[in-house]
């Protein structure tokens, strides 16, 4: 009887780590996710900009495309001549992750 019980709390144990090791495996991959989609979403918006792709949209509104494209919410952007700015967030689990992306000509 003693053997059973231990056996199970090993095994309530073990399926419990499992189980959040794979929630922050997850969150860590939408984190990920959401830093490539802001930095697409920040090269485009610097590309509309800057007349190196022509498209009828306005910067922002590409890099909102781009964004909505890569599972992400674009919710700020930013053009300041040639350089974009643009925030985005992505969800997974109840739990937000943001990132922000800067694009544009270099600095100096």
């Amino acid at each position: 009887m003693a053997g059973t019980a231990l056996a199970s709390g090993i095994l309530t144990v073990a399926a419990t780590l499992s189980l959040g090791l794979a929630a922050v495996g997850g969150a860590a991959v939408t984190a990920q996710r959401a830093a490539g989609a802001a930095d697409a979403a920040a090269l485009a918006a610097a590309d509309a900009a800057s007349g190196a792709i022509v498209t009828g949209e306005d910067p922002c509104g590409l890099a909102a495309r781009v964004a909505q494209a890569s599972g992400a919410t674009l919710v700020a952007c930013r053009t300041d001549g040639l350089m974009a700015t643009v925030q985005v967030e992505s969800a997974y689990a109840g739990l937000v992750a943001v990132s922000r992306a800067r694009a544009g000509q270099p600095e100096g």
